[in-house]
């Protein structure tokens, strides 16, 4: 009976570790960048710096919660740090609450302070994190087409840039995962940076989710230009301007503005509207009262 109990405790803490996996991107380090593998990474409060080996850690749901679908979460920071917790763990963990597997996203960071990495660099590591998710779908029981990306601030920038932009190069010689497509199934943007790529939005680009304060200086006119490049292509988007609330309220977490803090079940809503919690979405045609009968 012991022995039994044991076995219970030894596999429920087995189960929680694999719920919370973090793989390494490249084996052995990015390609040409191999010998900077091994140097650690800092991680303090709510921030992680120094990468060099990129990486994803996996959050999957409860086997009778989850639905198949995928997303890369993609933390802000300015491209001088990763805010791992609000912009990464959290919003991973309530994904996984609506069914949703997770893998939080480390990546290269150009703008810290003596780092010899470019922009290109950062993308190369969104878009191998895209790839990894998609090459590793049976291992995570997820849907390799159901598979989308949500950016916040920098992370938003390159969850654009993967969405409507040609990819980087391959590092090195290139693999059997770089063959695999990077483009998200759907993507969601929130207060995203300006920076962007050459892009081009046709009826097929990406379903898209946008979001930022009217009152954030730095990253609420990108989600408005993003939609009118929308319209513009014929393709499919979701626009929500607040009245308030600045850069970085997260999932409304830190704020007492009520339209915030209901922030992230607009972005259930468009979820499940776009078909992407598990059920068919519902038909996005208008519904039309029949005309009236003449008495």
């Amino acid at each position: 009976m012991k022995r039994l109990a044991l076995f219970a405790v030894c596999l429920l803490f087995a189960c929680a570790a694999s719920a919370q996996e973090r793989f390494p991107l490249w084996q052995g380090g990015v390609p040409g960048f191999e010998a900077r593998a091994s140097i650690p990474e800092i991680s303090k409060d709510y921030w992680t710096k120094h990468v060099n080996n990129p990486s994803v850690t996996a959050y999957l749901p409860e086997a009778a919660k989850a639905n198949g679908t995928a997303v890369l979460v993609v933390p802000g920071g300015g491209h001088t740090l990763l805010v791992t917790t609000s912009e990464g763990s959290a919003v991973a963990k309530w994904l996984n609450e609506r069914g949703v597997a997770a893998f939080v996203l480390r990546y290269r960071l150009f703008r810290e302070e003596g780092s010899p990495y470019t922009l290109d660099d950062a993308r190369a590591d969104t878009e191998r994190g895209m790839r990894f998710i998609r090459a590793h779908a049976g291992q995570f029981h997820v849907d390799p087409h159901r598979v989308g990306i949500i950016g916040f601030s920098a992370g938003g920038e390159l969850a654009r840039m993967v969405t409507l932009s040609p990819p980087v190069a391959a590092r090195g010689k290139g693999d059997s995962i770089d063959k695999l497509s990077a483009r998200p199934d759907f993507s969601i943007l929130i207060f995203p940076g300006p920076l962007h790529a050459a892009e081009h939005v046709t009826p097929d680009s990406p379903p898209i989710f946008l979001a930022a304060a009217n009152d954030d200086e730095c990253c609420s006119q990108p989600p408005i230009d993003l939609l009118n490049a929308y319209r513009k292509g014929g393709a499919s988007a979701e626009l929500h301007i607040y009245r308030a609330g600045g850069h970085a309220y997260n999932l409304g977490e830190r704020t007492d503005l009520v339209s915030l803090k209901h922030s992230p079940q607009q972005i259930e809503d468009w979820l499940s509207d776009s078909g992407f919690l598990g059920h068919p979405a519902p038909s996005a045609e208008p519904h039309l009262d029949p005309q009236p009968k003449a008495k």
